[in-house]
């Protein structure tokens, strides 16, 4: 077993890593946790393989467990279901004293935690991730967020987590194109702060030899997300450097409806445009993007999407990671560096 400390004032937290680690799911939570009653929000491809074995822990050690399912994907992390977890939360009578799970991918980490950042002004909750996408992600930093019409991740929150639990095993159950999803998220990793991750990931050549390294990845994605969260966690300065591909790849999410393509798909094209972006301003050594490339076909990710400048544009407006009238956008100085490029909105149509 690993551990990370995540030391932010007051708020500090255990991510902890290991195999085969579900089953003890109550020991951990008894580490962080003496009350009475847990909500376990899952989704319904988690929840029929984990639900079980996570509510079992927890009722075997005393605790009074709800479990929630919401519909798997994107679409669910809304409104609709934000309220939908508020209503079974309070039937079940949660309290400020209580405790929340998030145990799923990425949206229902994002949805779960929202709700437990709002729900009666806050409830304490815990993410246990089961993509690969999450557990290098998602789960670690305390961003939580619903998306609206106008663009993703427009609602949301600064709520850390008591704990992370990532059992390696959760990986075997992924689908492909799910792990593929992922592995955006770790070459992301490697391309703003881990020259050498980078470099491995390039050269591993199959399932087995990434499986065989996995949980070294692992770990070293979550101790970066660690260290930069750590520095800046409200996203004002150096944080936004996790954000690398974002712009674009959330503007590609939002123009095919959160249908077509994952949000680590996005992400790859998105790494892939900042490059060429980057080398035209002469900011990024030239065959960056097309290394890029490279990779992203190593993991079955696209690399090109169709999308307009005005789509970029108009998503660019709505962007999170905007100042009044200006965008800062992610640039690589080079494989493991980066730099914050601040462009007014109308620029950035004509880069």
């Amino acid at each position: 077993m690993k551990r990370l400390r995540v030391n932010i004032p007051k708020r500090e937290y255990d991510i902890i890593i290991d195999r085969d680690i579900l089953k003890n799911t109550a020991d951990y939570i008894k580490e962080v946790f003496g009350g009475e009653k847990i909500a376990v929000v899952t989704d319904s491809n988690v929840g029929p393989l984990y639900g079980d074995t996570v509510t079992g822990s927890l009722e075997a050690a005393g605790f009074k467990t709800e479990l929630i399912t919401i519909p798997a994907g994107e679409k669910s992390k809304c409104e609709k279901y934000l309220f939908e977890l508020y209503d079974r939360m309070l039937s079940f009578g949660l309290t400020r004293s209580d405790l929340i799970i998030a145990l799923g991918g990425g949206v229902v980490g994002d949805l779960t935690g929202y709700a437990a950042a709002s729900l009666l002004r806050g409830v304490p909750y815990v993410q246990i991730p089961t993509t690969l996408l999450a557990q290098v992600d998602s789960s670690v930093g305390g961003k939580v967020a619903i998306d609206l019409p106008r663009g993703k991740n427009l609602v949301g929150a600064f709520n850390q987590p008591k704990v992370v639990i990532i059992d390696i095993e959760c990986l075997k159950t992924l689908e492909p194109r799910v792990l593929s999803d992922g592995m955006a998220e770790v070459i992301k990793y490697g391309a703003i702060k881990d020259k050498k991750l980078f470099e491995l990931l390039e050269n591993i050549k199959n399932k087995e030899e990434l499986f065989a390294k996995i949980d070294k990845i692992v770990y070293n994605c979550c101790d970066i997300k660690r260290q930069v969260v750590e520095e800046d966690e409200f996203d004002k300065g150096g944080r936004m450097i996790l954000n690398f591909g974002h712009t674009f790849g959330h503007a590609i999410e939002k123009q095919y409806n959160y249908e077509t393509y994952t949000h680590g798909e996005a992400v790859g094209v998105g790494m892939r445009m900042a490059c060429e972006y980057g080398e035209r301003l002469g900011l990024t050594p030239a065959g960056t993007a097309e290394r890029m490339i490279k990779i992203l076909e190593n993991y079955d990710l696209p690399t090109y999407v169709e999308i307009s400048r005005q789509q970029l544009g108009d998503a660019a407006a709505v962007d999170k990671k905007g100042e009044g009238g200006s965008i800062n956008l992610i640039l690589l100085k080079g494989i493991g560096d980066v730099l914050i490029k601040k462009f007014k909105k109308d620029e950035f149509l004509d880069i």
